[in-house]
């Protein structure tokens, strides 16, 4: 299991760093959802399958799909018709798909190594989650959505286009 634990890691690592690197948002988005799958995978390996689910459905699912609703928002115009093209481009997910197959033999791994049995888990119910994030962690969770709306909504008033200056730019109808 530690080896799964340390190539998770450095797939994490590898990913994270190329989020932080590129310059095109949806490339940086796919590293960005391979690596919340690693870190799920390393939840798995610690002995938190809840948690691992989770990382995968909140963070993986919903949260990466509110960021590409905001990337979609700012609609940058012809700009954006020639970045789509450009993504089509089957070496823009050479990386994502390599690190991807990493984890994914990693899982097949781990689960025909202990026919499947979870490590050292402790049984954490969803009942068991939600009672200790509405109850001793409440402001926290409060604070984090409050911060993710404050951050959506910057985003959009960074990225919307004025209709005056628009107008000055000649791109008003």
């Amino acid at each position: 299991m530690d080896v799964v634990f340390y190539l998770s890691g450095a797939v994490a690592i590898v990913s994270t760093l190329m989020v932080i690197t590129r310059s095109n948002a949806v490339h940086a988005l796919l590293y960005l959802i391979v690596s919340l799958f690693a870190v799920a995978l390393i939840f798995f390996a610690l002995g938190a399958p809840f948690a691992a689910a989770l990382e995968v459905i909140i963070y993986a699912g919903a949260i990466m799909v509110l960021f590409i609703f905001v990337i979609m928002m700012l609609n940058l115009g012809i700009q954006t018709q020639t970045q789509e093209r450009e993504w089509l481009n089957p070496k823009a997910w050479i990386g994502p798909a390599i690190l991807s197959a990493a984890l994914v033999c990693e899982l097949i791994y781990a689960l025909t190594l202990h026919k499947g049995a979870v490590f050292a888990a402790v049984e954490v119910t969803p009942k068991a989650v939600g009672i200790a994030l509405f109850g001793p962690y409440l402001l926290g969770v409060e604070l984090a959505s409050l911060l993710l709306l404050a951050g959506l909504v910057g985003t959009y008033h960074l990225g919307r286009r004025d209709e005056r200056s628009a107008a000055r730019e000649g791109d008003a109808p």
